[in-house]
């Protein structure tokens, strides 16, 4: 066995929550593994101890913790009722700061407990006034600010259900997404600051609510300051100032434990976006599990964690108010060229606990000599990273520059759980490059193409026992059918997630990467369709397909490759109008790294791209390994991408 890169004090992981959870349960509060043991063997128990450990409160009983046990089909706490906003802001304090808000300028403000109550009380009496009820849907285009929290927590607290997208979206993109829910309420922002810019998204405002024709109203949020031009709006307008300044009554509306809390979005690597839909009760249960026991929330602590409206971490950010902690909300660069190293500034002056980022970032922080011990970094005790897997040469400068007492957890999940499967505790030790194990309730593993479970060899990640999280089902898919090819299609029974993982023999999880051809760029999972879209309109390329790679060192490489029209040449100009119609018409994140020119784009016989086999045999996989030519409508094309790769592994310019 490996020794491990860091052991948390004796007396640390006693005296934390999950320790003390142990305990409730009657197991050894030290020995993490056999929690661990204990919570998947006895999943009734474990699930129904959360529920009671956290005091959960039910307007109704359940009747048993696990009605079903089969995969897909699972049935929680059946008879319960309840309300994920009433657990959001019932431990909160009055005086004390829910919600610190802060960007990349350095400024900030806070939202106390009390008004934050104040807050959704009256946008809820809006939201109902709007005709907004049980089971309706309403949608935010947003950037990380309070007022994406306020709204999500109104329109749960009626039994509505919510979704949210990033304003780096194009109107397009996002109607895309939100079309699919017919939403009765858009709540959406005047623009949002990157690097130093204010980006004015009230023309894109109108062209999303005119894609929106369910829509009965959209309030219009003055985050920037920028003046709303008096233009014909397809529905009702009702400016934020005026929803969310009424004095209201709060109350909450009771739904079953597996009512609909809100839509988050696949990527979209064909056709349109999934919507993938989770309940009340099963995230409030996982978050609190997640938040409460492996992250060691409590109302003392402070979390800031860089992300997205529109990346699964804004659902898990949000729900940091669960444990009575307080969540920072983040809007801008989280590097932004001012100042490189905001977010350390900003984690040392707010007196941050758990600091939350990815990977690219501290590659990045150590790149460019960026030294956060330039601040008082001594309250952080754990810097959480997710969105691909932390290269173990990021460890020690963890150590050296943000300090030698953190827990450095890195944590693998996804927007399909908005969760984690596997991760750290304040009772795990952690070795260098790899995560300290599963997490409490998760039965994972990892599977060879046969089935069987493997230790210290890849194979697939899957989970062979449900979790409370895991999807409802996806939207517009009343069958299932969808539902059950995405996970249960391969393994039967057994959900597959789509990462190459190890389990090692001293329990650890090492993550290789994707095994699907999902886009996972800075922790945000991207849609290929959505870049493919956008390239394949302009009249100078023919085909486009678009992969991403991560790299042994720990970076990710984005490529693009096109085929020009006859005729066209693929020069600087033609690059830089690429970019630019996907920074236009998607988002900027979906700017590809490197554009390359292809002799073509290789198909199944059924005229699929082949997204997985080439984004391989980029990576150094043999043709043979991945892909049968006999498959392919045009096999000469393999041996070119196969040659790509080697050209980049040689470190030769492929273009």
């Amino acid at each position: 066995m490996s020794t491990p890169f860091f052991t948390p004090a004796p007396e640390t992981a006693a005296a934390s929550r999950i320790a003390d959870f142990a305990r409730y349960v009657g197991v050894d509060g030290t020995d993490y593994a056999a929690l661990h043991r204990w919570s998947v063997a006895h999943l009734e128990s474990f699930w129904g101890a959360v529920w009671e450990y956290f005091g959960i409160d039910s307007d109704t009983p359940y009747e048993q913790v696990l009605a079903e046990d089969s995969m897909p089909g699972t049935r929680w706490f059946p008879g319960a009722t309840l309300n994920y906003t009433h657990h959001a802001l019932r431990n909160l304090r009055d005086d004390d700061t829910a919600i610190l808000a802060l960007d990349e300028t350095g400024a900030g403000y806070e939202v106390t407990g009390a008004r934050l109550r104040a807050l959704v009380a009256s946008m809820a009496a809006t939201l109902r006034d709007l005709g907004v009820g049980k089971g309706d849907r309403v949608v935010g285009y947003l950037p990380n600010t309070p007022h994406a929290i306020v709204a999500f927590l109104a329109a749960a607290s009626l039994g509505a259900v919510w979704s949210v997208c990033g304003q780096d979206y194009a109107p397009k993109a996002a109607a895309d997404r939100f079309a699919q829910l017919e939403p009765t309420v858009l709540i959406a922002a005047d623009g949002y600051l990157f690097n130093g810019t204010t980006h004015d998204r009230r023309d894109a405002v109108l062209e999303l609510a005119g894609e929106l024709p369910t829509l009965k109203a959209t309030v219009l949020v003055d985050h920037m300051g920028l003046p709303w031009p008096s233009q014909a709006y397809p529905s009702l307008v009702v400016p934020w100032e005026d929803a969310s300044t009424r004095t209201e009554e709060f109350a909450c509306v009771p739904v079953p434990f597996d009512h609909p809390l809100w839509v988050v979005f696949s990527s979209g690597t064909t056709g349109l976006p999934k919507g993938i839909v989770h309940g009340h009760g099963g995230v409030l249960l996982e978050h609190l599990k997640t938040l409460g026991l492996h992250s060691d929330l409590g109302p003392d602590d402070r979390l800031l964690w860089y992300t997205t409206t529109h990346w699964m971490m804004w659902n898990l950010v949000a729900s940091t108010l669960l444990t009575g902690a307080t969540t920072c909300t983040y809007d801008g660069s989280p590097a932004p060229f001012a100042k490189l190293d905001r977010l350390w500034e900003l984690a040392a002056r707010h007196r941050v606990t758990v600091f939350g980022t990815s990977p690219q970032y501290l590659l990045g922080m150590a790149k460019f000599g960026i030294a956060p011990s330039a601040h008082d970094l001594s309250s952080i005790r754990v810097v959480g990273c997710t969105g691909s897997a932390l290269p173990a040469s990021a460890y020690p400068w963890v150590r050296e520059h943000v300090g030698d007492h953190v827990l450095l957890a890195s944590i693998s999940g996804g927007t399909d759980i908005v969760s984690g499967f596997a991760g750290s505790a304040p009772n795990t030790p952690v070795w260098a490059g790899e995560l300290s194990a599963p997490h409490l309730g998760v039965a994972l593993a990892a599977y060879d193409a046969e089935g069987f479970p493997v230790i210290d060899q890849v194979g697939e990640l899957v989970v062979t026992r449900p979790m409370p999280s895991m999807p409802l089902y996806f939207w517009n898919d009343p069958e299932g059918t969808r539902y059950r090819d995405a996970y249960f299609s391969f393994y039967p029974g057994v959900w597959r997630h789509g990462d190459w993982i190890t389990v090692t023999g001293h329990g650890s999880v090492i993550v290789h990467g994707r095994s699907d051809s999902t886009l996972n760029r800075n922790g945000v999972r991207l849609g290929s369709a959505d870049i493919h879209d956008v390239v394949e309109r302009l009249p100078e390329i023919t085909e486009a397909l678009v992969i991403g790679a991560e790299e042994s060192d720990g970076g990710y490489w984005m490529p693009l490759f096109v085929v020009p029209a006859a005729g066209v040449e693929l020069n600087d100009a033609l690059r830089d109008r690429i970019r630019d119609a996907i920074r236009t018409g998607a988002s900027p994140r979906h700017v590809p790294d490197e554009i390359l020119v292809v002799p073509g784009i290789p198909h199944t016989r059924t005229g699929k791209k082949l997204e997985v086999p080439i984004k391989r045999l980029l990576q150094g996989a043999a043709v043979e390994q991945v892909v049968n030519p006999d498959t392919v409508d045009s096999p000469e094309l393999i041996d070119h991408y196969a040659w790509l790769g080697e050209e980049r592994r040689k470190g030769r310019s492929a273009s």
